[in-house]
């Protein structure tokens, strides 16, 4: 099986083939349909031999179709027929999700990913619950208003980093996970990692994509994906900061 990883963000589309290294990407912005998107990627996509495609979406998904438009992209992606314009079996599937199911080492996990916004996603025991905590009220605004892109340009470096220490410490003290793997393009800024946590690779995000086709189909809970991931046998304290 040959699969076509896809990471749909508010900034840039990115995807890899399974087996490759090097990965390809281009543009995306609020005026991205999810139409515009498949052409892209088809077009980028020559030279690659793939059956089976992937696409990590910023939003919530049931039944392999967006429920809701994207925030920080253009219209027509509700209800969009991936499948059908791939021409190839395709998965789609929360973005966070993706990424956040590539990193998984076991055990209960939570993923936040800093990026455009704030992707959420809860592993427990290999069951994936993607998550739209963004936007959940926060101070005078939304989590994803204060730690998203947004929240960085407009309250500086020093000021987002205490406004990321405090949703984390929010959010591991209402979902008490083993660990907090942080992600996304903005991640690197934290200087200081809170208790639990731990650095992920952005490229899980591919990873994720390739397993989401291993071991059983996925299942559709509500606005949310839910599947069973497959644990790695490893120290769970391995890559943790204090």
């Amino acid at each position: 099986m040959k699969v076509l990883a896809v990471d749909v963000g508010g900034t840039h589309v990115k995807l890899l083939v399974s087996g490759a290294t090097q990965r390809r990407e281009f543009a995306s912005g609020p005026a991205l349909t999810a139409q515009d998107m498949v052409k892209q990627v088809k077009a980028l996509a020559k030279g690659w031999a793939y059956d089976h495609v992937t696409v990590g979406y910023p939003g919530p998904v049931l039944h392999n179709r967006p429920v809701a438009e994207p925030h920080n992209l253009g219209p027509g992606w509700m209800g969009f027929d991936f499948a059908k314009a791939f021409g190839r079996p395709t998965r789609v599937m929360n973005d966070a999700a993706m990424q956040a199911l590539g990193g998984y080492q076991g055990g209960k996990m939570l993923f936040l990913g800093f990026g455009t916004g704030l992707g959420t996603t809860l592993i427990v025991d290999g069951i994936v619950e993607p998550l739209e905590l963004g936007h959940l009220p926060f101070r005078k605004a939304t989590y994803e208003d204060y730690v998203g892109l947004r929240g960085l340009e407009r309250l500086g470096k020093r000021k987002w980093r205490e406004r990321v220490a405090e949703v984390i410490q929010q959010l591991s003290a209402a979902l008490e996970p083993d660990e907090i793997v942080l992600g996304g393009g903005n991640a690197r800024l934290i200087k200081e990692l809170p208790p639990h946590c731990r650095l992920g690779d952005n490229a899980n995000a591919f990873t994720g994509g390739f397993r989401a086709w291993e071991g059983g189909r996925a299942q559709a809970n509500g606005a949310r994906q839910a599947r069973r991931a497959a644990p790695r046998r490893t120290d769970p304290t391995k890559g943790e900061t204090n």
